[in-house]
């Protein structure tokens, strides 16, 4: 009945309040949504971190001279491409993580549009007895 996060209800206001099935079934649906709420805002943060990493090499390109080749890092590989190839590259890279952030946002509050559904619903049985705020 608690997730890694916080406790979902409290031990000595367990008994006032009749746990039903449907009521576990939302705890438990709670407790998913949290766990997946928070794997897609890391997922966010690194898409966030890497487009920003995405800018500074932009920039960095543009400083180079046009025939000097430039080494774009393909996965765990280093390639050597013409200066208009790379930009290019970087601009689909940045494209790419750009729908990728549009879409994790959109995840994260449909998953959040969900949770406070329930907190409301559970809530409005139990009150003080649980607890599905974040500590």
């Amino acid at each position: 009945m608690s997730s890694s996060r916080f406790p979902l209800l409290r031990r000595e206001e367990e008994r006032d309040t009749e746990v039903t099935w449907q009521d576990q079934q939302r705890i438990n649906e709670f407790s998913k949504l949290n766990a997946r709420y928070e794997r897609l805002d890391d997922e966010y943060k690194r898409q966030k971190e890497e487009d920003g990493y995405l800018d500074d090499l932009a920039m960095d390109i543009e400083l180079l001279d046009d025939d000097e080749p430039v080494r774009y890092k393909i996965g765990d590989v280093f390639i050597k491409m013409a200066l208009e190839d790379a930009q290019a590259r970087v601009q689909e890279d940045k494209a790419r993580i750009s729908r990728r952030v549009s879409d994790l946002d959109a995840e994260l509050g449909a998953t959040q549009a969900k949770m406070d559904a329930l907190k409301k619903t559970l809530y409005a049985k139990f009150g003080q007895a649980i607890n599905l705020e974040k500590s």
